[in-house]
């Protein structure tokens, strides 16, 4: 049976009954009470929307994604060729990447990436992210729910390790099917597809607007010279669209994600959870029952019981946040630097806060998500660098900015006038 859901995006979204049940299901739900976009509404009021609604969309995209690929013979004549895929495996593939889709946040912090900086470290000491609660939640909490669905065991028989796998980019769960990956997590990818859209209909503004059924339409698959191995990326006639996304997204991010105000929220918000957390941390992966009770109504209640002894959830509550009364340009050179330096001793103990930015807009490093966009012709495939002069030049975002207490804003700004700085 088929259910469907109206999205605001995409018209409707639909979900067979195996996905209902999974949506149903109380850490599913939880997402219901965890924002998308943290306390960014304090800049631009509608920006409420939840992990619950962008999941579904996410879902939806990858499925158009994926659908799109296989309805070009060329594409499945080299998954057949390379893989010995079957017209079984391909409707196989299909559930599995929508699953992963769906599921990809189910991991989340409370109040989005803000929460997530106060994940734990790891034994090598490096921090734990989302992606890693997310596919420890589907291997052990979620298990049965998709193992033992009656849809499930009699068509497909995919396991909860083979969606934690595509989720995580886990090569060896994954093998030959590591392809699937660019779907969920890439620079190219219905997860960052979704919330651009998604974003800026909330939000009301038009930089993350991208055509996004012109990506969907020029899908393709390529072989990897090197390992002669499928890879997936976008045929030559899309590459334009391709750098609209990137472009969408250094768009987002300056007007956005690291608009002054939103981010001494973010500051807030995570001085906050420090005080409330214990050891300053959320709970690490193997104690999974005492981070899923994390959710931002809980959180929201800790603020009010705790406005009058906390400075920060008084803040939060008054809009008495920090206030920026310095910053570099968006790419600042050796002067702007300097210039920087001064401003902090000028100001020596009124800076609460130094806010750093260190953003790429196309990274081809290898670094985990820094996936290439790949530019397939005919047989030949190419970085998306090498036909946009735009995106092998946009290099990234290195602002900073120095923040003061509410109170001390006037000081602050009569001492740097003072000093020329400003």
């Amino acid at each position: 049976m088929t259910y469907e859901i109206r999205d605001p995006i995409y018209g409707f979204i639909q979900l067979n009954g195996w996905e209902r049940e999974i949506v149903n299901h109380p850490i599913f739900q939880r997402l219901r009470r965890i924002r998308q976009l943290a306390f960014t509404d304090m800049v631009y009021p509608s920006a409420i929307y939840s992990r619950f609604e962008h999941s579904l969309g996410v879902m939806h995209l990858a499925t158009l994604m994926y659908d799109s690929l296989i309805s070009k013979s060329k594409n499945v004549d080299i998954l057949k060729e390379k893989l010995s895929y079957k017209k079984e495996g391909l409707k196989r593939d299909r559930q599995l990447v929508r699953m992963a889709a769906l599921l990809h946040d189910v991991g989340h912090t409370p109040l989005s990436h803000a929460g997530e900086e106060l994940m734990p470290n790891t034994k090598t000491g490096k921090k734990y992210r989302h992606e890693n609660y997310t596919a420890n939640i589907i291997r052990d909490k979620l298990r049965g729910v998709i193992e033992e669905h009656p849809e499930n065991k009699n068509n497909y028989h995919i396991s909860a390790e083979e969606v934690a796998s595509l989720i995580e980019g886990n090569e060896k769960g994954l093998a030959e099917k590591i392809f699937l990956r660019t779907l969920i997590s890439s620079q190219l990818d219905a997860d960052r597809g979704d919330y651009l859209l998604r974003d800026s209909f909330h939000i009301g503004v038009k930089y993350g607007i991208y055509d996004y059924n012109r990506l969907i339409n020029t899908i393709s698959l390529g072989i990897e010279p090197e390992e002669d191995n499928p890879v997936l990326g976008v045929e030559k006639g899309g590459w334009h669209v391709a750098e609209e996304l990137i472009l969408a997204r250094y768009s987002m991010f300056t007007q956005v994600y690291f608009h002054k105000t939103r981010r001494a929220y973010d500051y807030h918000l995570s001085q906050v959870l420090k005080s409330f957390l214990q050891n300053g941390t959320f709970p690490q992966p193997n104690k999974m029952d005492d981070f899923l009770e994390w959710d931002d109504w809980k959180f929201f209640q800790l603020i009010k019981e705790n406005a009058k002894v906390n400075k920060d959830c008084e803040a939060i509550l008054k809009r008495k946040h920090v206030r920026n009364v310095y910053e570099t340009t968006e790419r600042p050179e050796i002067e702007d630097l300097e210039k920087l330096e001064n401003a902090k001793k000028v100001l020596s103990d009124l800076v609460t806060f130094e806010d750093k930015s260190v953003k790429l807009w196309y990274n081809s490093s290898g670094e985990e998500g820094s996936m290439e966009v790949f530019i397939i012709n005919e047989s030949k495939i190419k970085p998306l660098s090498s036909y946009s002069k735009i995106v092998k030049n946009i290099g990234g975002i290195k602002q900073i900015r120095l923040y003061t207490e509410y109170e001390n804003r006037d000081k602050a700004e009569k001492m740097l006038r003072g000093e020329k700085l400003l």
